[in-house]
């Protein structure tokens, strides 16, 4: 079949650019700090096993085995309503929630709700790939916003509206621990950012990811729990602190005639997100005490990777390069010397048996190339320094 036979979007859509550099991890010896990976030897493969055994045992075997409603699970909406509260500000209700098949089922979902071919979606600069995958193929006019260690930058924010060139119908942000940054918004920054999106009546989509691995600094209240939000639409997932393949995730959307609408997008996609996998879920965070000890033993986990990571590029990287420095999750990011490409040191990553993410694709205009993306919680703590040193010593090989 020729290409031109597919649809236009079809035809502009390109790979993931993480998911491409993770080809290099499968070679033996290479230190990953690539892909933005949670640590599989802390997967609670045990406790899953065993609930796998007591789900299909019992009496809601065939329930999980069956087709189900399409906003979820009800035992589990209701569980994610008190863990939002329990970090994040507000509590919605069941009612509101929508159990989706990842994230970026999520992303996809809001993006074929709110934007029409050329309309415009605002979102950080730099911002998350997956999210920008998924405008993209909406076939959105994604502009990004400029932002410093705070956060997005509220002038900035009103000089996008005011200067869009088609409908801005979104702003998207994910204001904890940053993907790729890691940077955390501001308290007073998110008030300033909600205050401009409501003046201009535009819809704030807030996604949380990795809000429940703070490994230090105090817990801010998310975005959608002041009162200047609004209606904003919230996203969590167990994938960060459970396991990405079980492919759970949920939508806060409080906005009940949004929801009305989000549902059958959702049935036109999936039917429903996997019964069997969210009753997993369900099984495993549901236990209060199993649930916090392994929540506790995640973020001791990523802490010591952070702070080895940290000491390494002390130790190791050349003058002339800078980093972030982020409080929780799972990335920090790197500024190189301005002389310096990343998409071309990457090109010698194999031999020195060293993967990371190139900064190009998370710009969302002109690309700063002298920037990439670490992710520290993958690769054990004794391994970072081996490895940042091995990239420190590329990066002076190309300086």
């Amino acid at each position: 079949m020729k290409l031109e036979g597919l649809a236009q979007r079809t035809r502009e859509l390109k790979p993931s650019a993480v998911r491409e550099i993770l080809k290099i991890t499968q070679l033996p010896e290479v230190i990953s700090f690539a892909g933005g990976m949670p640590a599989p030897e802390l997967f609670p493969v045990a406790d899953v096993a065993q609930i796998c055994t007591e789900i299909l045992a019992g009496e809601i075997g065939r329930s999980a085995l069956q087709y189900a409603v399409t906003e979820g699970f009800l035992p589990l909406r209701e569980w994610v309503c008190g863990h939002i509260a329990s970090f994040a500000g507000f509590r919605p209700t069941s009612e509101q929630v929508l159990i989706t098949t990842g994230s970026q089922q999520a992303l996809d979902l809001m993006a074929r709700a709110f934007v029409d071919p050329g309309d415009t979606v605002l979102a950080e600069n730099p911002a998350y790939f997956g999210a920008i995958q998924a405008f993209r193929a909406a076939e959105t006019k994604l502009v990004g916003v400029a932002s410093d260690a705070q956060g997005m930058l509220p002038g900035a924010l009103e000089e996008a509206i005011q200067s869009a060139c088609t409908p801005v119908k979104l702003l998207y942000l994910v204001p904890n621990f940053q993907n790729p940054t890691g940077a955390t918004m501001t308290m007073e920054r998110r008030r300033e950012i909600a205050h401009v999106a409501a003046r201009f009546d535009l819809p704030i989509f807030e996604d949380d990811p990795y809000g429940r691995l703070r490994f230090s600094g105090e817990e801010i209240p998310a975005i959608c729990s002041l009162p200047e939000a609004g209606t904003a639409t919230y996203l969590g997932t167990s994938s960060k602190i459970l396991a990405p393949g079980l492919r759970v995730a949920w939508l806060v959307v409080r906005d009940p005639s949004l929801f009305e609408k989000i549902v059958p997008l959702k049935q036109a996609s999936d039917l429903h997100t996997s019964a069997f996998t969210q009753q997993i879920v369900h099984g495993f965070v549901s236990d209060t005490t199993r649930f916090g000890s392994h929540l506790s033993a995640l973020i001791a986990a990523y802490r010591e990777r952070r702070d080895a990571m940290l000491a390494a590029l002390g130790d190791h990287m050349p003058e002339g390069c800078t980093w972030t420095r982020p409080d929780g999750g799972m990335f920090l990011w790197v500024t190189l010397p301005e002389s310096i490409d990343a998409t071309h040191l990457l090109q010698h990553a194999r031999a020195h048996k060293i993967a990371f993410v190139p900064g190009e694709p998370f710009w969302l205009d002109a690309p700063k190339r002298n920037t990439l993306r670490l992710n520290f919680s993958h690769t054990p703590a004794a391994k970072t320094g081996v490895g940042i040193a091995r990239l420190a010593a590329l990066i002076r090989g190309c300086s």
